[in-house]
């Protein structure tokens, strides 16, 4: 007990230690540049992938959209693995300069990829060999980088100091705004370097916690014919916060072996399952805008004058304006009113952001059919057809709003929700729902374009647009979501926060 007793004096706001004037802000503001760079990068190869891959490399619109979205997918599962590395052994500082350096590394070899001229079947294979193996390698260096950094980042903030805490929901916010400023630049800019001038310039430009956690599953299996054990004590669940260990109790049998803070640290990252595995389903849609939306966009009356043309990529863009101005109006605005009815710190709870942002993807949808209908009706046989592109940009406005609500949410909630020393892990978790949910949405338009084509009929992603159905994926897409959505919100009801002031 007086050991118990020496751990909640220490953990106290009145014993915390001296504020060094490093940290805080003033680290958090370099770091979000670092972050905005990294993004402007980033934008620059994905935000137009699909038009290089349709286009050089001569590859149908199917196997393009099926590459970027196993490339996506890529790029967001591989953070698991550069959390566990920074976690277990390297910590952040060291795997952000590591891979920061494969990174680099990457970009250098994709732009000189895009600068070879394919003569004959052997210098194409050449470049076609280079061009993937570049972009694997710049995955890997995400893989390290974006987990780390936002740890970094949200690590100069004291936790246990609720002032600190409160500006810690800022710095997720405004992190997000530094990214859509670059995506913004980057796709108004590289979009017309690469469409127009040269892609190969726009191509430059502690003890192991996962050894803690699997040993109390372990333990718990080994002594499944024991009975449950009534183990909770606040005052030894001090470093979770937890309000409440009634949940999987079957772990409590690990209680034979493993001390209750293992318990615990195990049961918060078991929390943390279901409301993965519903994201999933949004994640697919997600995944939709840097493919089709920049397909349709092509095949429609781009023109500003007689001789400027937007490039379909540019459109996404609108994303990031939403985001940019939406941002301070939901950091200055909308938090400060709905926290004066909740009195949550953030507003409104993460996981009601989260149910937010799956409904506006479902509107999201229906309203990207529908806009494809009307294109259909409009459509000649590979021609350009009159309706405007801006008919596509209140669907983009609405995954800028939509990520608003979750980019932040999601970030927060995987920080906030999982063991200290497994917060890398946490961001990578963050990410890789939307690694799944590209590996998903390549899996289901590989599987559509098959049967929707079999004998001999147009498939919906037919390479000529004006004959395919996108329209019917994006119902689809709908459907799906409003089942996730359902699903989302019977898990969420139930989730039992590790914090009680994230209610």
């Amino acid at each position: 007990m007086a050991m118990a007793g020496e751990l909640e004096s220490s953990l106290s706001p009145g014993n915390l230690a001296a504020r060094l004037p490093s940290g805080g802000w003033r680290s958090a503001r370099l770091i979000i540049f670092v972050e905005m760079a990294e993004h402007f990068a980033y934008s620059g190869i994905s935000s137009n992938l699909i038009t290089y891959m349709t286009g050089p490399l001569g590859q149908s619109t199917a196997a393009a959209a099926a590459n970027v979205n196993a490339w996506s997918g890529t790029v967001s599962f591989l953070p698991l693995l550069g959390g566990f590395i920074a976690d277990s052994y390297l910590g952040c500082f060291r795997t952000i300069l590591i891979a920061s350096s494969l990174y680099i590394l990457g970009l250098g070899l994709l732009s000189f990829s895009s600068m070879l001229h394919s003569h004959s079947e052997d210098q194409n294979l050449l470049q076609v060999t280079l061009f993937f193996c570049s972009l694997y390698l710049i995955a890997i260096g995400i893989g390290g980088f974006k987990p780390c950094i936002k740890v970094f980042g949200a690590d100069q903030f004291d936790g246990n100091d609720l002032k600190e805490a409160q500006t810690k929901s800022s710095f997720f916010n405004w992190l997000l705004f530094g990214n859509c400023i670059s995506v913004t630049i980057t796709r108004l800019v590289s979009s017309y370097i690469q469409e127009d001038l040269s892609w190969s310039l726009g191509f430059g430009v502690k003890k192991n916690p996962f050894a803690r956690i699997g040993r109390v599953f372990v333990e718990a299996v080994k002594n499944r014919r024991n009975p449950d054990l009534d183990i909770y004590n606040p005052s030894e669940t001090l470093l979770l916060h937890q309000q409440n260990s009634k949940q999987f109790r079957f772990l409590n049998r690990a209680a034979f072996s493993c001390d209750l803070v293992e318990i615990e640290e195990a049961k918060a990252v078991l929390r943390l399952v279901p409301i993965w595995m519903t994201s999933l389903v949004y994640a697919i849609v997600y995944a939709q805008s840097p493919t089709f939306f920049t397909k349709q966009g092509a095949t429609m009356d781009r023109s500003i004058s007689l001789e400027l043309l937007v490039p379909a990529a540019t459109l996404q863009c609108f994303i990031s304006l939403t985001i940019v101005i939406f941002i301070p109006i939901y950091d200055r605005l909308f938090v400060p009113i709905a926290r004066s009815f909740t009195q949550n710190p953030s507003g409104i709870s993460i996981l009601q952001r989260i149910g937010t942002r799956i409904f506006i993807y479902i509107l999201a949808m229906v309203v990207a059919a529908l806009v494809e209908t009307k294109r259909l009706q409009t459509a000649q046989d590979d021609v350009t057809i009159l309706m405007s592109v801006w008919w596509l940009v209140p669907q983009y406005v609405l995954y800028g709003v939509a990520d608003v609500f979750t980019m932040v949410g999601l970030q927060e909630f995987f920080y906030d929700q999982v063991p200290s020393e497994l917060r890398s892990i946490g961001m990578a978790l963050n990410l890789s729902i939307f690694g799944i949910g590209s590996f998903l949405s390549s899996l289901m338009i590989s599987v559509i374009d098959k049967v929707t084509s079999h004998s001999g009929q147009t498939s919906w992603f037919d390479n000529d647009l004006n004959q395919a159905h996108l329209d019917y994926f994006y119902w689809l897409l709908a459907c799906l979501t409003s089942i996730g959505l359902t699903s989302y919100l019977w898990f969420a009801k139930s989730y039992v926060y590790n914090r009680p002031n994230n209610f």
